[in-house]
């Protein structure tokens, strides 16, 4: 049975007819590995990844991690969502930002994780990191924290747990869109960044545009003719707004705002530049949390219980 991503990685899976069946050859963009069994000691590179190797409890033993205390992650850098987690599981901290092959090394793994883009990807290091254990490259910016965590389970063996979770969180969303009443679409979802007074916009293909439109959502489509930013890298999951460029691209009926708090959505009104927009004009502008710029299971989670909160039909 052959199962295929269209992403940077593509699994293949040979005469994979029980999910405790080993070996397994996974090919990704470097070539094929063979696993005999099923990985001990994984070191993620990425914080993004970990989140989702935790929610299906994967034996993720270290994590690479972002600043510390700032308002996404804990003392640690890891992501707020689930800091707990990992210092319940006893995960390391393999280095704040820059990655470090010695660092990751120095865990002795038996696989390594790394992600494709993003400000937390260490695919400069993949030929290092390659030395030290079977490494995996994969590609979170075109799909849902869901289509992440499926592929995940595959690779460490961890199907069973993938599924139970989604369907929890299936049941919970269905619950949840029976019970509210949606606000003006459509929506344009958002990072905004108040000191610069611009913004990364979440697109269809990415988690969190994908996690809207289960919610019931439509976003709201960027103008073609905008000029958009890319020092971040050819991406697929958001496009950055600034400037005049800014006001433009804010088109939705209503503004979400991820990794952000009511000061974020109060200063984004209070622009002057944005006081123009109709959703600003009708007060339709919705902080989500600081822990939702990275979506995985426990992000998702909170996503839904604020949206139940924001819009629970009266």
């Amino acid at each position: 049975m052959k199962i295929r991503f269209s992403a940077v990685i593509v699994l293949c899976l040979s005469s994979f007819a029980h999910a405790s069946e080993w070996p397994r050859t996974i090919t990704d963009s470097h070539g094929p590995h063979t696993f005999e069994q099923a990985p001990q000691r994984i070191v993620s590179t990425s914080v993004t990844l970990t989140g989702s190797l935790l929610a299906i409890d994967a034996p993720v033993v270290a994590s690479g991690a972002t600043t510390p205390g700032n308002r996404m992650a804990d003392s640690q850098g890891f992501l707020r969502q689930w800091g707990d987690v990992a210092k319940e599981r006893n995960v390391q901290r393999l280095y704040i930002g820059e990655a470090s092959a010695e660092a990751v090394a120095a865990q002795m793994p038996d696989l390594i994780l790394i992600s494709a883009t993003g400000g937390d990807s260490a695919l400069a290091l993949y030929e290092q990191l390659s030395a030290i254990a079977p490494t995996l490259v994969i590609n979170y910016d075109d799909k849902s924290w869901q289509q992440l965590l499926t592929q995940l389970g595959e690779i460490t063996g961890h199907e069973k747990q993938a599924a139970e979770r989604i369907s929890s969180f299936d049941k919970q969303l269905s619950e949840a869109r029976m019970h509210m009443k949606l606000p003006p679409q459509p929506v344009t979802a958002m990072v905004y960044t108040p000191a610069s007074r611009s913004a990364n916009i979440w697109t269809l293909d990415s988690a969190q545009g994908k996690l809207l439109v289960q919610l019931g959502f439509t976003l709201s489509p960027i103008p073609a003719a905008i000029h958009t930013s890319q020092s971040m890298g050819k991406r697929h999951d958001i496009v950055q707004l600034g400037g005049e460029n800014l006001a433009t691209g804010l088109n939705g009926e209503s503004l979400f705002l991820f990794a952000s708090d009511d000061k974020d959505a109060t200063a984004l009104a209070n622009n002057p530049l944005l006081s123009h927009l109709p959703a600003v004009q009708e007060k339709h502008v919705y902080a989500l949390g600081t822990e939702t710029f990275r979506l995985d299971y426990y992000s998702a989670t909170q996503i839904l219980e604020r949206m139940s909160q924001l819009f629970a039909s009266k």
